[in-house]
Protein backbone atom coordinates (compact mmCIF):
# COMPACT_ATOMS: atom_id res chain seq x y z
CA UNK A 1 0.00 0.00 0.00
CA UNK A 2 1.75 3.60 -1.20
CA UNK A 3 2.00 5.65 2.15
CA UNK A 4 0.45 9.52 0.70
CA UNK A 5 3.15 11.45 0.38
CA UNK A 6 2.00 15.66 1.51
CA UNK A 7 3.19 18.99 0.26
CA UNK A 8 5.46 20.66 2.83
CA UNK A 9 3.52 23.61 1.72
CA UNK A 10 0.13 22.72 3.27
CA UNK A 11 2.22 22.01 6.89
CA UNK A 12 1.47 25.03 9.67
CA UNK A 13 4.67 25.27 11.84
CA UNK A 14 3.88 23.56 15.31
CA UNK A 15 6.87 24.12 18.06
CA UNK A 16 5.27 24.34 21.56
CA UNK A 17 2.27 22.89 21.45
CA UNK A 18 -0.15 23.79 24.96
CA UNK A 19 -1.56 20.51 26.56
CA UNK A 20 -5.33 20.77 27.06
CA UNK A 21 -6.25 17.51 26.46
CA UNK A 22 -3.98 14.12 28.05
CA UNK A 23 -4.83 10.34 27.62
CA UNK A 24 -3.27 7.89 30.68
CA UNK A 25 -2.96 4.16 30.69
CA UNK A 26 -0.02 3.02 33.19
CA UNK A 27 0.83 -0.37 34.82
CA UNK A 28 3.69 1.80 36.78
CA UNK A 29 1.51 3.91 38.77
CA UNK A 30 4.72 5.21 40.61
CA UNK A 31 4.48 9.13 40.56
CA UNK A 32 1.02 9.25 38.95
CA UNK A 33 -0.72 11.09 41.33
CA UNK A 34 2.02 13.76 40.87
CA UNK A 35 1.72 14.01 37.03
CA UNK A 36 -2.22 13.89 37.45
CA UNK A 37 -2.35 16.92 39.90
CA UNK A 38 -0.07 19.03 37.94
CA UNK A 39 -2.29 18.37 35.02
CA UNK A 40 -5.35 19.28 36.77
CA UNK A 41 -3.58 22.51 38.44
CA UNK A 42 -3.23 23.51 34.59
CA UNK A 43 -6.67 22.47 33.97
CA UNK A 44 -6.05 19.79 31.52
CA UNK A 45 -8.54 17.28 31.02
CA UNK A 46 -7.93 13.77 31.75
CA UNK A 47 -8.45 10.44 29.81
CA UNK A 48 -7.89 7.00 31.09
CA UNK A 49 -8.07 3.98 31.81
CA UNK A 50 -9.63 0.99 34.27
CA UNK A 51 -7.13 1.25 37.59
CA UNK A 52 -5.13 4.15 36.25
CA UNK A 53 -8.42 6.24 36.00
CA UNK A 54 -9.35 5.05 39.52
CA UNK A 55 -5.97 5.64 41.18
CA UNK A 56 -6.55 9.39 39.85
CA UNK A 57 -10.43 9.41 40.92
CA UNK A 58 -9.82 8.70 44.23
CA UNK A 59 -7.15 11.26 44.58
CA UNK A 60 -10.11 13.99 44.01
CA UNK A 61 -8.95 14.47 40.42
CA UNK A 62 -11.58 14.94 38.09
CA UNK A 63 -11.21 11.96 34.67
CA UNK A 64 -12.72 11.22 31.74
CA UNK A 65 -13.21 7.35 31.07
CA UNK A 66 -12.06 5.82 27.91
CA UNK A 67 -15.31 4.11 27.14
CA UNK A 68 -17.31 7.79 27.46
CA UNK A 69 -15.13 8.63 24.47
CA UNK A 70 -15.37 5.38 22.50
CA UNK A 71 -19.12 4.60 23.39
CA UNK A 72 -17.94 1.18 24.29
CA UNK A 73 -17.40 -0.84 27.40
CA UNK A 74 -13.99 -2.43 27.54
CA UNK A 75 -14.71 -6.08 26.39
CA UNK A 76 -12.52 -9.08 26.10
CA UNK A 77 -11.27 -8.89 29.83
CA UNK A 78 -9.91 -5.55 29.14
CA UNK A 79 -8.57 -6.88 25.52
CA UNK A 80 -9.83 -4.02 23.97
CA UNK A 81 -10.44 -0.87 25.58
CA UNK A 82 -8.22 1.49 23.88
CA UNK A 83 -8.54 -0.18 20.34
CA UNK A 84 -11.00 2.55 18.57
CA UNK A 85 -10.76 5.39 16.17
CA UNK A 86 -11.88 7.89 18.88
CA UNK A 87 -9.02 7.22 20.24
CA UNK A 88 -6.65 6.55 17.67
CA UNK A 89 -7.59 9.53 15.43
CA UNK A 90 -7.05 11.81 18.54
CA UNK A 91 -3.70 10.21 18.53
CA UNK A 92 -2.93 10.22 14.86
CA UNK A 93 -4.40 13.81 13.41
CA UNK A 94 -1.71 15.99 12.06
CA UNK A 95 -3.09 19.40 13.32
CA UNK A 96 -0.86 20.92 11.05
CA UNK A 97 -3.27 19.90 8.19
CA UNK A 98 -6.73 22.02 7.76
CA UNK A 99 -8.06 18.35 5.84
CA UNK A 100 -7.15 16.59 9.31
CA UNK A 101 -9.05 19.30 11.97
CA UNK A 102 -11.96 19.41 9.55
CA UNK A 103 -12.13 15.15 9.44
CA UNK A 104 -11.89 15.60 13.25
CA UNK A 105 -14.86 17.73 13.76
CA UNK A 106 -16.88 15.84 11.55
CA UNK A 107 -16.26 12.71 13.47
CA UNK A 108 -16.68 14.63 16.72
CA UNK A 109 -13.64 13.58 18.22
CA UNK A 110 -10.93 15.74 19.75
CA UNK A 111 -6.93 15.32 19.79
CA UNK A 112 -4.87 14.91 22.31
CA UNK A 113 -1.74 16.75 22.97
CA UNK A 114 -0.22 14.54 25.77
CA UNK A 115 -0.19 10.72 25.76
CA UNK A 116 1.25 8.76 29.35
CA UNK A 117 1.42 4.86 28.45
CA UNK A 118 4.09 2.40 30.10
CA UNK A 119 3.43 -1.25 29.32
CA UNK A 120 2.13 -4.53 30.64
CA UNK A 121 5.12 -5.56 33.36
CA UNK A 122 6.08 -8.27 30.41
CA UNK A 123 9.81 -8.89 31.36
CA UNK A 124 8.58 -8.97 35.76
CA UNK A 125 6.00 -11.56 34.67
CA UNK A 126 8.54 -13.75 32.77
CA UNK A 127 11.12 -13.47 35.90
CA UNK A 128 8.45 -14.42 38.62
CA UNK A 129 8.22 -17.57 37.02
CA UNK A 130 4.45 -17.07 36.20
CA UNK A 131 2.46 -19.33 33.51
CA UNK A 132 3.00 -19.23 30.28
CA UNK A 133 -0.95 -18.25 30.15
CA UNK A 134 0.07 -15.58 32.11
CA UNK A 135 3.13 -14.18 30.69
CA UNK A 136 1.08 -14.21 27.01
CA UNK A 137 -2.12 -12.03 28.80
CA UNK A 138 0.59 -9.63 29.99
CA UNK A 139 1.70 -9.22 26.13
CA UNK A 140 0.64 -5.79 25.56
CA UNK A 141 -1.18 -4.84 22.42
CA UNK A 142 -3.02 -1.56 22.56
CA UNK A 143 -0.60 0.12 24.63
CA UNK A 144 2.34 -0.17 22.11
CA UNK A 145 -0.20 0.67 19.39
CA UNK A 146 -0.87 3.77 21.21
CA UNK A 147 2.88 4.70 22.20
CA UNK A 148 3.65 4.17 18.26
CA UNK A 149 1.00 6.26 17.32
CA UNK A 150 1.59 9.20 19.30
CA UNK A 151 5.50 8.92 19.12
CA UNK A 152 4.67 9.25 14.75
CA UNK A 153 2.66 12.23 15.41
CA UNK A 154 5.39 13.53 17.61
CA UNK A 155 4.46 16.92 15.62
CA UNK A 156 1.39 17.59 17.89
CA UNK A 157 1.37 15.56 20.43
CA UNK A 158 4.26 14.21 23.30
CA UNK A 159 4.12 10.83 24.56
CA UNK A 160 5.86 9.65 27.67
CA UNK A 161 6.83 6.04 28.51
CA UNK A 162 8.91 6.61 31.79
CA UNK A 163 7.82 8.24 35.32
CA UNK A 164 11.41 9.40 34.40
CA UNK A 165 10.22 11.94 32.22
CA UNK A 166 7.46 13.25 34.57
CA UNK A 167 9.53 16.10 35.43
CA UNK A 168 10.31 17.11 31.97
CA UNK A 169 5.89 17.08 31.52
CA UNK A 170 5.43 18.93 34.65
CA UNK A 171 7.48 21.65 33.81
CA UNK A 172 6.42 21.97 30.27
CA UNK A 173 2.81 22.25 31.08
CA UNK A 174 3.19 25.04 34.01
CA UNK A 175 5.90 26.81 31.43
CA UNK A 176 3.27 26.92 28.40
CA UNK A 177 3.58 23.47 26.53
CA UNK A 178 6.20 21.04 25.02
CA UNK A 179 8.35 21.90 22.72
CA UNK A 180 9.42 20.00 19.71
CA UNK A 181 12.55 19.56 20.85
CA UNK A 182 11.29 17.75 23.35
CA UNK A 183 8.49 15.73 21.82
CA UNK A 184 11.44 14.31 19.33
CA UNK A 185 13.05 13.50 22.28
CA UNK A 186 10.41 11.39 23.74
CA UNK A 187 9.17 10.06 20.64
CA UNK A 188 13.11 8.42 20.11
CA UNK A 189 12.89 6.88 24.20
CA UNK A 190 9.35 5.34 23.28
CA UNK A 191 10.43 3.73 19.73
CA UNK A 192 13.17 2.45 21.82
CA UNK A 193 10.99 1.25 24.76
CA UNK A 194 8.54 -0.72 22.42
CA UNK A 195 11.57 -2.19 20.36
CA UNK A 196 13.01 -3.68 23.14
CA UNK A 197 9.49 -5.00 24.33
CA UNK A 198 8.92 -6.68 21.11
CA UNK A 199 12.24 -8.14 21.40
CA UNK A 200 11.10 -9.53 25.07
CA UNK A 201 8.35 -11.06 24.33
CA UNK A 202 9.85 -12.43 20.79
CA UNK A 203 13.34 -13.97 22.89
CA UNK A 204 10.48 -15.50 25.76
CA UNK A 205 8.35 -17.42 22.41
CA UNK A 206 11.91 -18.45 21.11
CA UNK A 207 12.81 -20.02 24.59
CA UNK A 208 9.21 -21.67 24.43
CA UNK A 209 9.54 -23.17 20.92
CA UNK A 210 10.34 -26.93 22.23
CA UNK A 211 8.69 -26.34 25.37
CA UNK A 212 5.33 -28.16 26.67
CA UNK A 213 3.29 -25.10 27.43
CA UNK A 214 0.53 -26.95 29.99
CA UNK A 215 1.02 -25.27 33.57
CA UNK A 216 1.81 -28.92 34.49
CA UNK A 217 4.70 -29.18 32.36
CA UNK A 218 6.23 -25.97 33.16
CA UNK A 219 5.97 -26.65 36.65
CA UNK A 220 7.99 -29.84 36.25
CA UNK A 221 10.88 -28.24 33.84
CA UNK A 222 11.48 -24.91 35.70
CA UNK A 223 14.37 -25.60 36.92
CA UNK A 224 15.49 -26.73 33.27
CA UNK A 225 14.83 -23.19 32.21
CA UNK A 226 17.36 -20.64 31.38
CA UNK A 227 18.28 -18.11 34.78
CA UNK A 228 18.07 -15.26 32.47
CA UNK A 229 18.12 -13.82 28.76
CA UNK A 230 21.85 -13.87 28.91
CA UNK A 231 21.41 -17.67 29.39
CA UNK A 232 18.94 -18.25 26.64
CA UNK A 233 20.78 -17.15 23.96
CA UNK A 234 23.55 -20.42 24.75
CA UNK A 235 20.77 -22.49 25.97
CA UNK A 236 19.98 -23.00 21.80
CA UNK A 237 22.15 -25.11 19.89
CA UNK A 238 19.78 -24.81 16.61
CA UNK A 239 17.27 -22.64 14.89
CA UNK A 240 16.99 -18.70 15.40
CA UNK A 241 17.69 -17.17 18.81
CA UNK A 242 17.30 -13.12 18.86
CA UNK A 243 19.68 -11.10 20.88
CA UNK A 244 18.15 -7.30 21.37
CA UNK A 245 20.98 -4.29 21.34
CA UNK A 246 19.14 -0.52 21.49
CA UNK A 247 20.45 2.49 22.61
CA UNK A 248 19.98 5.99 22.35
CA UNK A 249 22.74 8.11 20.46
CA UNK A 250 23.40 10.37 23.11
CA UNK A 251 26.05 12.92 20.98
CA UNK A 252 27.82 12.78 17.52
CA UNK A 253 31.56 12.73 17.93
CA UNK A 254 33.97 14.58 15.93
CA UNK A 255 35.13 11.66 14.52
CA UNK A 256 36.03 7.76 14.71
CA UNK A 257 39.25 6.08 15.72
CA UNK A 258 41.23 8.17 12.56
CA UNK A 259 39.27 11.53 11.42
CA UNK A 260 38.09 10.34 8.23
CA UNK A 261 35.90 7.78 10.09
CA UNK A 262 32.25 8.72 11.08
CA UNK A 263 31.49 8.10 15.01
CA UNK A 264 28.66 8.46 17.55
CA UNK A 265 27.79 7.52 20.99
CA UNK A 266 25.09 5.33 22.19
CA UNK A 267 23.72 4.26 25.79
CA UNK A 268 21.38 1.51 26.75
CA UNK A 269 18.33 2.84 28.51
CA UNK A 270 19.12 0.36 31.52
CA UNK A 271 23.43 1.28 31.54
CA UNK A 272 25.59 1.38 34.22
CA UNK A 273 28.69 2.43 32.15
CA UNK A 274 30.95 4.91 30.88
CA UNK A 275 27.78 5.53 28.29
CA UNK A 276 26.15 7.19 30.71
CA UNK A 277 29.27 9.00 32.98
CA UNK A 278 28.51 12.56 33.54
CA UNK A 279 31.15 14.59 32.32
CA UNK A 280 32.22 17.61 34.76
CA UNK A 281 34.99 19.49 32.55
CA UNK A 282 36.89 19.25 29.62
CA UNK A 283 36.90 18.98 26.23
CA UNK A 284 34.59 16.97 24.46
CA UNK A 285 35.11 13.05 24.93
CA UNK A 286 36.65 11.52 21.64
CA UNK A 287 35.70 7.71 20.30
CA UNK A 288 39.50 6.67 21.61
CA UNK A 289 38.29 8.44 24.50
CA UNK A 290 35.59 5.85 25.35
CA UNK A 291 37.66 2.97 24.25
CA UNK A 292 40.80 3.79 26.59
CA UNK A 293 38.34 4.79 29.17
CA UNK A 294 36.33 1.95 29.42
CA UNK A 295 39.41 -0.25 29.11
CA UNK A 296 40.49 1.43 32.16
CA UNK A 297 37.74 0.78 33.93
CA UNK A 298 38.08 -2.65 33.45
CA UNK A 299 41.57 -2.90 34.84
CA UNK A 300 40.39 -0.56 37.90
CA UNK A 301 37.25 -2.25 39.10
CA UNK A 302 39.03 -5.49 38.60
CA UNK A 303 40.48 -5.04 42.39
CA UNK A 304 37.95 -4.60 45.50
CA UNK A 305 40.81 -2.34 47.41
CA UNK A 306 41.67 1.06 46.28
CA UNK A 307 42.61 0.67 42.59
CA UNK A 308 43.93 2.80 39.84
CA UNK A 309 44.48 1.71 36.26
CA UNK A 310 46.67 4.51 33.67
CA UNK A 311 45.61 3.50 29.99
CA UNK A 312 47.27 4.39 26.87
CA UNK A 313 45.63 2.33 23.25
CA UNK A 314 43.49 0.22 25.39
CA UNK A 315 47.08 -0.98 27.26
CA UNK A 316 47.80 -0.76 30.75
CA UNK A 317 51.29 1.80 31.44
CA UNK A 318 50.63 0.77 34.78
CA UNK A 319 48.16 -0.91 37.41
CA UNK A 320 48.51 -0.34 41.05
CA UNK A 321 46.32 -1.40 44.23
CA UNK A 322 47.32 0.74 47.62
CA UNK A 323 49.26 -0.71 50.09
CA UNK A 324 47.87 -1.60 53.27
CA UNK A 325 47.48 1.50 55.69
CA UNK A 326 48.35 4.41 53.08
CA UNK A 327 47.04 7.57 54.87
CA UNK A 328 45.21 8.39 51.08
CA UNK A 329 45.14 4.85 49.09
CA UNK A 330 43.49 6.18 46.02
CA UNK A 331 46.57 8.92 45.93
CA UNK A 332 48.79 6.37 47.14
CA UNK A 333 47.39 3.59 44.54
CA UNK A 334 48.05 6.41 41.56
CA UNK A 335 51.57 7.04 42.85
CA UNK A 336 52.72 3.28 41.89
CA UNK A 337 50.72 2.66 38.68
CA UNK A 338 52.50 5.78 37.08
CA UNK A 339 55.16 4.62 38.26
CA UNK A 340 55.43 1.60 36.47
CA UNK A 341 56.00 3.54 33.12
CA UNK A 342 55.83 7.14 33.38
CA UNK A 343 56.43 7.66 29.91
CA UNK A 344 53.41 5.89 28.54
CA UNK A 345 51.36 7.88 30.92
CA UNK A 346 51.92 11.31 29.26
CA UNK A 347 48.62 11.47 28.15
CA UNK A 348 47.10 8.35 29.39
CA UNK A 349 43.55 7.73 30.60
CA UNK A 350 43.09 7.44 34.25
CA UNK A 351 40.51 5.11 35.81
CA UNK A 352 40.15 4.95 39.84
CA UNK A 353 37.58 3.01 41.74
CA UNK A 354 37.85 5.08 44.77
CA UNK A 355 36.48 9.20 44.48
CA UNK A 356 39.65 11.21 43.59
CA UNK A 357 40.88 12.57 46.78
CA UNK A 358 42.96 16.43 46.70
CA UNK A 359 46.09 14.35 47.35
CA UNK A 360 45.38 12.43 43.67
CA UNK A 361 44.43 15.44 42.27
CA UNK A 362 48.03 17.19 43.19
CA UNK A 363 49.80 14.44 41.95
CA UNK A 364 47.67 13.82 38.65
CA UNK A 365 47.56 17.90 37.99
CA UNK A 366 51.45 17.62 37.46
CA UNK A 367 50.88 15.20 34.98
CA UNK A 368 49.32 15.53 31.07
CA UNK A 369 46.43 12.91 31.50
CA UNK A 370 43.59 13.06 28.78
CA UNK A 371 40.81 11.96 30.91
CA UNK A 372 40.23 10.92 34.42
CA UNK A 373 36.91 8.82 35.12
CA UNK A 374 35.67 8.20 38.67
CA UNK A 375 32.93 7.38 40.87
CA UNK A 376 33.15 11.31 42.09
CA UNK A 377 35.72 13.81 43.04
CA UNK A 378 36.36 15.64 46.33
CA UNK A 379 35.30 18.98 46.02
CA UNK A 380 39.47 19.89 46.37
CA UNK A 381 40.08 17.66 43.81
CA UNK A 382 37.56 19.09 41.31
CA UNK A 383 39.37 22.89 42.44
CA UNK A 384 42.42 22.14 40.84
CA UNK A 385 41.68 19.44 38.37
CA UNK A 386 39.31 22.10 36.98
CA UNK A 387 42.59 24.25 36.33
CA UNK A 388 43.53 22.29 33.51
CA UNK A 389 41.78 23.87 30.38
CA UNK A 390 41.78 20.18 28.58
CA UNK A 391 41.60 17.25 31.23
CA UNK A 392 38.01 15.77 30.84
CA UNK A 393 37.01 14.79 34.20
CA UNK A 394 34.05 11.91 34.44
CA UNK A 395 32.25 10.51 36.93
CA UNK A 396 30.21 6.96 36.88
CA UNK A 397 26.28 6.54 36.88
CA UNK A 398 25.36 5.20 40.47
CA UNK A 399 25.60 1.29 40.28
CA UNK A 400 28.73 1.50 37.92
CA UNK A 401 28.43 -2.16 36.98
CA UNK A 402 30.31 -4.03 33.74
CA UNK A 403 28.55 -5.56 30.96
CA UNK A 404 27.52 -8.82 31.80
CA UNK A 405 27.96 -10.28 27.85
CA UNK A 406 30.60 -8.75 24.91
CA UNK A 407 29.50 -8.53 21.78
CA UNK A 408 31.87 -7.81 18.73
CA UNK A 409 30.97 -7.46 15.09
CA UNK A 410 32.44 -10.34 12.15
CA UNK A 411 31.45 -9.57 8.28
CA UNK A 412 28.01 -10.62 8.15
CA UNK A 413 27.20 -11.37 11.81
CA UNK A 414 28.54 -10.99 15.23
CA UNK A 415 29.79 -12.75 18.32
CA UNK A 416 28.86 -12.95 21.59
CA UNK A 417 30.01 -14.04 24.95
CA UNK A 418 30.04 -13.83 28.74
CA UNK A 419 32.31 -11.02 29.62
CA UNK A 420 35.45 -12.47 31.33
CA UNK A 421 34.65 -12.26 35.16
CA UNK A 422 35.56 -15.37 36.46
CA UNK A 423 39.15 -15.46 38.22
CA UNK A 424 40.10 -18.67 40.02
CA UNK A 425 41.36 -17.89 43.47
CA UNK A 426 44.67 -18.88 44.98
CA UNK A 427 43.32 -21.84 46.66
CA UNK A 428 41.51 -23.19 43.34
CA UNK A 429 45.62 -23.61 42.03
CA UNK A 430 47.88 -26.11 41.31
CA UNK A 431 51.20 -26.00 42.46
CA UNK A 432 53.24 -26.74 39.53
CA UNK A 433 57.03 -26.41 41.20
CA UNK A 434 58.48 -25.01 44.25
CA UNK A 435 57.98 -24.19 47.56
CA UNK A 436 54.43 -23.22 48.75
CA UNK A 437 54.17 -19.37 48.43
CA UNK A 438 53.90 -17.59 51.31
CA UNK A 439 50.99 -15.34 52.20
CA UNK A 440 52.42 -12.11 51.17
CA UNK A 441 53.61 -14.19 48.10
CA UNK A 442 50.53 -15.49 47.04
CA UNK A 443 48.63 -12.28 47.33
CA UNK A 444 50.87 -10.71 44.80
CA UNK A 445 50.41 -13.15 42.49
CA UNK A 446 46.52 -13.22 43.26
CA UNK A 447 46.86 -9.18 42.48
CA UNK A 448 49.19 -10.03 38.73
CA UNK A 449 46.46 -12.96 37.80
CA UNK A 450 43.72 -10.39 38.49
CA UNK A 451 45.43 -7.65 36.57
CA UNK A 452 46.66 -9.48 33.79
CA UNK A 453 43.20 -9.86 32.41
CA UNK A 454 43.36 -5.88 31.51
CA UNK A 455 46.54 -6.31 29.10
CA UNK A 456 45.89 -7.51 25.41
CA UNK A 457 47.89 -10.91 24.15
CA UNK A 458 50.37 -12.45 24.77
CA UNK A 459 50.19 -10.77 27.82
CA UNK A 460 53.16 -10.93 30.45
CA UNK A 461 52.57 -8.33 33.90
CA UNK A 462 55.47 -7.81 36.57
CA UNK A 463 54.57 -6.95 39.77
CA UNK A 464 55.82 -5.99 42.96
CA UNK A 465 54.35 -4.85 45.60
CA UNK A 466 50.52 -4.48 44.78
CA UNK A 467 51.91 -2.74 41.88
CA UNK A 468 52.49 -3.50 38.17
CA UNK A 469 56.42 -2.95 37.57
CA UNK A 470 56.37 -3.87 33.82
CA UNK A 471 53.75 -4.74 31.00
CA UNK A 472 54.25 -6.47 27.80
CA UNK A 473 51.64 -7.08 25.83
CA UNK A 474 50.17 -7.22 21.65
CA UNK A 475 53.17 -9.59 20.64
CA UNK A 476 52.53 -12.21 18.14
CA UNK A 477 54.58 -14.60 20.42
CA UNK A 478 55.22 -14.68 24.52
CA UNK A 479 58.92 -14.68 24.11
CA UNK A 480 58.50 -11.45 22.62
CA UNK A 481 56.08 -9.95 25.44
CA UNK A 482 58.43 -11.38 28.26
CA UNK A 483 61.64 -9.78 26.64
CA UNK A 484 59.03 -6.39 26.28
CA UNK A 485 58.10 -6.71 30.09
CA UNK A 486 61.48 -7.55 31.13
CA UNK A 487 62.77 -4.56 29.19
CA UNK A 488 60.14 -1.84 30.68
CA UNK A 489 60.59 -3.34 34.03
CA UNK A 490 64.61 -3.02 33.95
CA UNK A 491 65.82 -3.29 37.38
CA UNK A 492 62.52 -3.94 39.23
CA UNK A 493 62.43 -7.10 37.68
CA UNK A 494 64.62 -8.83 40.32
CA UNK A 495 62.32 -9.97 43.00
CA UNK A 496 58.93 -9.60 41.20
CA UNK A 497 56.07 -12.07 40.20
CA UNK A 498 54.82 -12.39 37.02
CA UNK A 499 51.50 -13.54 35.85
CA UNK A 500 50.94 -15.07 32.17
CA UNK A 501 47.69 -14.87 30.77
CA UNK A 502 47.79 -17.84 28.88
CA UNK A 503 49.98 -21.14 28.89
CA UNK A 504 54.12 -20.83 28.33
CA UNK A 505 53.87 -22.83 24.56
CA UNK A 506 57.76 -23.69 25.54
CA UNK A 507 60.47 -22.94 28.48
CA UNK A 508 62.25 -20.06 26.42
CA UNK A 509 59.86 -17.59 27.58
CA UNK A 510 59.65 -18.39 30.92
CA UNK A 511 63.43 -17.93 30.64
CA UNK A 512 63.68 -14.62 29.91
CA UNK A 513 61.57 -14.18 32.86
CA UNK A 514 64.04 -16.15 34.83
CA UNK A 515 67.22 -14.58 33.93
CA UNK A 516 65.52 -11.31 34.64
CA UNK A 517 65.02 -12.55 38.05
CA UNK A 518 61.31 -13.15 38.66
CA UNK A 519 60.83 -15.06 41.87
CA UNK A 520 57.03 -16.80 41.09
CA UNK A 521 55.08 -17.30 38.70
CA UNK A 522 51.22 -17.73 37.79
CA UNK A 523 50.03 -19.25 34.21
CA UNK A 524 47.28 -21.56 33.13
CA UNK A 525 49.06 -24.38 32.39
CA UNK A 526 47.95 -26.57 30.03
CA UNK A 527 50.62 -26.88 27.64
CA UNK A 528 51.90 -30.00 25.80
CA UNK A 529 55.53 -29.17 26.52
CA UNK A 530 54.25 -28.14 30.51
CA UNK A 531 56.94 -31.15 31.77
CA UNK A 532 59.42 -28.72 29.95
CA UNK A 533 58.08 -25.66 31.74
CA UNK A 534 58.20 -26.81 34.90
CA UNK A 535 61.24 -27.95 34.22
CA UNK A 536 62.95 -24.73 33.79
CA UNK A 537 60.99 -23.04 36.34
CA UNK A 538 62.75 -26.30 38.84
CA UNK A 539 66.37 -25.53 37.71
CA UNK A 540 65.61 -22.25 39.07
CA UNK A 541 63.95 -22.64 42.54
CA UNK A 542 61.10 -20.57 42.28
CA UNK A 543 57.43 -21.38 42.83
CA UNK A 544 55.23 -21.76 39.83
CA UNK A 545 50.99 -22.13 39.90
CA UNK A 546 48.72 -23.14 37.42
CA UNK A 547 45.29 -21.59 37.55
CA UNK A 548 43.90 -24.19 35.43
CA UNK A 549 42.12 -21.04 33.49
CA UNK A 550 43.53 -18.42 31.16
CA UNK A 551 42.72 -14.75 30.75
CA UNK A 552 42.81 -13.88 26.69
CA UNK A 553 41.65 -10.33 25.72
CA UNK A 554 42.28 -9.22 22.38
Amino acid sequence: MAVQSHDPSLYEHRDTIAVKRALISVSDKSRLLELAAALAEAGVEIVSTGSTAQTIRDAGHQVTDVSEVTGFAEALDGRVKTLHPAVHSGLLADLRLADHREQLEQLGFAAFELVVVNLYPFEQTVAAGKPAADVVENIDIGGPAMVRATAKNHANAAIVVSPARYDSIIEAVKSGGTTLELRRSLATEAFVHTAQYDAAVANWFLDQQDADWSEEAEVEEESEQPESDIDSIFATTEGYVGYEVFGLRESVLRYGENSHQRAALFSETEGAGIAQAEQLHGKEMSYNNYVDADAALRAAFDHERPAVAIIKHANPCGIAVAPEGAADPIAAAHELAHACDPVSAFGGVIAANRVVTEGMAKTVSEIFTEVIIAPGFEPEALAILTQKKNVRLLVLPEGYEQNPVELRQVSGGFLIQDADRHFASASEWTLATGEPADAETLAELEFAWRSCRAVKSNAILLTNGGASVGVGMGQVNRVDSCRLAVSRAGERAKSSVAASDAFFPFADGLQVLLDAGVRAVVQPGGSVRDAEVVEAAKAAGITMYFTGERHFFH
